[in-house]
């Protein structure tokens, strides 16, 4: 195996974690969020709402847009098990 200096091969699985944990986590932290805010987290403008409620909902929404984006998890893995890993199709 060709070594390559700042190339994938080698790294361990905390690679695979970097790239899985933040969407995960941020979805788990607004769902809780959600959940302990009731439904003082769903509005969306008004003068019914505080300005830290109205951030959350748009965060919680903007956390559920982010792992659209950039592919669900199952997707990100296996891309991590083959390039970092070098695993086959």
């Amino acid at each position: 195996m060709e070594s390559r200096k700042g190339g994938c091969r080698g790294r361990s699985h905390k690679a695979a974690h970097a790239v899985r944990a933040p969407p995960e986590q941020n979805k788990e932290r607004y769902d809780l969020m959600l959940a302990m805010m009731g439904d003082r987290m769903l509005g969306w403008e008004g003068e019914a709402f505080a300005a830290d409620e109205l951030a959350a909902t748009r965060q919680w929404l903007r956390c559920r847009a982010n792992s659209i984006e950039g592919g669900t998890s199952e997707v990100q893995l296996n891309i991590i098990a083959k390039r970092i890993l070098g695993l086959p199709d």
